[in-house]
């Protein structure tokens, strides 16, 4: 989508502090960090949300959450992390592209 900023910082229109890439998926920092360590992991094709996933995503979806213990540990999050997928308006969403947060290290803040 043109209008997308993920969509856009995958293409190389936008920079962002990549930390892994594979042909289907893209990883870098997040600009407004919640904790020491606050990575988004993203699919290349544009999927706006997880309730907008579908039966022919399955296979993406299952290397989006097979790959995250790998980039936790190259984060040096060796004793363990957080993912959180924001979902629509209403589960906090802020771009309409379907990604997880990876975060961990110091600073993690809990849930209240």
């Amino acid at each position: 989508m043109s209008d997308c900023i993920f969509c856009k910082i995958v293409a190389g229109e936008i920079p962002s502090s990549k930390a892994y890439e594979d042909d289907l998926l893209y990883v870098f920092k997040d600009i407004n960090p919640k904790a020491d360590v606050h990575l988004l992991v993203i699919p290349k094709t544009h999927i706006a949300r997880l309730d907008h996933a579908n039966e022919t995503h399955s296979d993406l979806l299952a290397k989006m959450l097979l790959i995250l213990p790998k980039i936790a540990v190259s984060q040096g999050l060796n004793d363990g992390f957080r993912t959180i997928i924001n979902t629509g308006p209403g589960g906090g969403q802020e771009v309409d592209h379907l990604h997880i947060h990876l975060l961990g290290g110091g600073n993690l803040p809990g849930f209240h």
